[in-house]
C-alpha cells in the first residue's frame, strides 16, 4: 500500500541550498547553471528558514535592482518565510495531497528544524510508478 512508502525512501538529500546572506545575483547564477527553480535556506546550524525560488529572485531584480536603481540584495531579503514542510515520515500519499492542494513543486524535509531532505513531485510520481511495477511482478 502506498501509504506505507515514506518520504525519506524517494527525497533528494544532496540539495543546492542558500544562506540568508548569500547574494541575490549569487542566488541568479545558481539557478541559471543548475536545473533547479527553488532551493532551501538554512542557517549556520542546518535550521531551514526560508526557501529562494527564481520568483523570489525576479522580485528582488524589480524591487531593488529596476526600481530603486540600486544593484544586489541578499536572499534573506527576499526568500519566501513562509514554507510548507514535512518530516521524513510523512507518507507519500499525504505529501500528494500538499502538492495538489497547494500548488507546490516541492517541499523540503526537516527533523527538529534541520533541513534533512526535500521531496518534489517529480520524487511522488517515481514512487508510484515504482510501486505499480512491484505490484505488476
Amino acid at each position: 500500500m502506498l501509504k506505507s512508502v515514506k518520504v525519506t525512501d524517494y527525497m533528494s538529500r544532496q540539495l543546492i541550498t542558500f544562506n540568508a546572506d548569500t547574494p541575490l545575483f549569487a542566488a541568479i547564477k545558481i539557478f541559471s547553471e543548475h536545473p533547479v527553480s527553488g532551493a532551501p535556506v538554512v542557517d549556520k546550524a542546518g535550521n531551514l528558514v526560508g526557501v529562494m525560488s527564481e520568483v523570489d529572485c525576479l522580485r528582488g531584480i524589480l524591487n531593488k535592482t529596476y526600481h530603486k536603481e540600486e544593484v544586489g540584495g541578499t536572499v534573506g531579503e527576499f526568500m519566501t518565510t513562509k514554507v510548507d514542510t514535512v518530516s521524513g515520515n510523512t507518507d507519500i500519499i499525504a505529501v500528494a495531497e500538499q502538492f495538489i492542494q497547494r500548488g507546490r513543486r516541492r517541499i523540503p524535509v526537516v527533523e527538529d528544524g534541520k533541513l534533512i531532505g526535500q521531496v518534489s513531485r517529480k520524487d511522488i510520481l517515481r514512487a508510484v510508478h515504482d510501486f505499480i511495477c512491484k505490484e505488476r511482478h
